[in-house]
């Protein structure tokens, strides 16, 4: 993260002023103003493991496709199968180029017949905006970018359900499936729910416009939601193993390297990056991300190297300290002979050689 801040060059969210007012510790991240902390970064972790917290992702882009073609469109841009949708469903996928690199992974939810919601990255939106506009020409669909008009919190912890139940939205959320979303109202304001997250746990995340968000905030703050900063949302999706975009995947790796395969259908007639992913199926994988437990008492950091015998054979992609398991963790790319579960390796940590064992994914899974 970029600590170097400038009112000129970063954007603000519609919550800007409220972190300043918490006295969160503001920090420069995908362009935007963004609280890392408000106290302790593991006190934050331990709230949302064990209650619920709030984050601020109003950076996160919001893209709205409508028109006949929408279907049809996105099922040649994205690699999941944006068919099997039905109205009030979302799915994790992925942008993949026509060399099978990964442009960015996202979330589509389909609204209601010939209208969707793709929630991408925020260091990837500009680019993912025009590489969807390059593909759009002759196929009548719109999109729009709604990312500065709303602004999106993220809901999460085992209370997060009964938290959101005890607010005036308009309907229930209790019912509503993991990876599902409904179009509703908290206080006569129109507002987005879907029931998805990036921390391992249960939660939800809103949209409202960006005039009603500060309201939406307070509401969940005084019901009980502690706000959390991007400190602990790292460390919670590194537990869960979720990946991050820039580190863990990139264009430079293909979801069978990433361990994301299962999100490709290759079984779709057709899509923008089919024919590359397909070669890369059929191909022996050579890296493999693996989750790193580590045995010394050590933190790995992106970019350290991973040894077998004073033999370089990977690198680290994340990592950092776990504050449910207690101990360094990591993601990181090995040679595919060395990615077994139970493989001992090393972790070159300034020098010094620390013991790291591959273990299954994720480090963390809640009850």
């Amino acid at each position: 993260m970029d600590n170097s801040l400038s009112s000129t060059q970063l954007k603000r969210t519609p919550l800007y002023d409220v972190h300043l007012a918490a006295h969160a510790r503001i920090v420069g991240f995908a362009g935007w103003a963004m609280p890392v902390q408000y106290s302790s970064i593991i006190e934050e972790h331990k709230a949302v493991r064990s209650k619920a917290g709030i984050f601020d992702v109003s950076h996160m882009g919001r893209l709205y496709f409508t028109g006949e073609g929408a279907r049809d469109f996105l099922q040649w841009a994205l690699v999941s199968n944006v068919a099997k949708l039905q109205p009030g469903m979302g799915q994790y996928t992925l942008l993949c180029l026509k060399d099978g690199g990964i442009l960015d992974d996202a979330v589509i939810y389909m609204l209601e017949e010939g209208s969707y919601l793709v929630v991408c990255n925020a260091a990837n939106l500009e680019k993912d905006l025009s590489w969807f506009k390059e593909l759009m020409p002759g196929t009548g669909v719109v999109v729009v970018d709604r990312t500065l008009s709303t602004g999106m919190v993220a809901l999460q912890g085992p209370e997060s359900g009964s938290l959101l139940e005890s607010v005036s939205v308009e309907d229930s959320v209790a019912s509503l499936e993991y990876f599902h979303c409904l179009e509703t109202s908290i206080f006569g304001k129109p507002a987005f729910i879907a029931r998805t997250g990036y921390t391992g746990e249960d939660g939800f995340e809103l949209i409202v416009d960006a005039e009603n968000v500060e309201n939406v905030w307070r509401l969940l703050e005084a019901k009980g939601a502690r706000p959390c900063g991007l400190g602990a949302r790292d460390t919670l999706r590194l537990e869960a193993c979720l990946p991050l975009h820039g580190s863990d995947i990139s264009p430079e790796v293909n979801p069978f390297e990433a361990g994301l395969g299962w999100v490709v259908d290759m079984n779709k007639s057709d899509f923008v990056s089919k024919a590359a992913l397909e070669a890369a199926r059929d191909k022996v994988v050579r890296k493999r991300l693996v989750a790193l437990e580590m045995l010394d008492k050590a933190i790995p950091r992106h970019g350290y190297a991973v040894q077998s015998k004073g033999e370089q054979v990977g690198v680290v992609t994340s990592g950092g300290y776990s504050p449910t398991l207690e101990k360094g963790i990591a993601l990181a790319y090995v040679s595919s002979s060395r990615s077994k579960v139970g493989t001992i390796l090393e972790v070159d940590i300034r020098g010094a050689s620390a013991k790291a064992q591959v273990v299954r994914k994720p480090f963390y899974r809640r009850r």
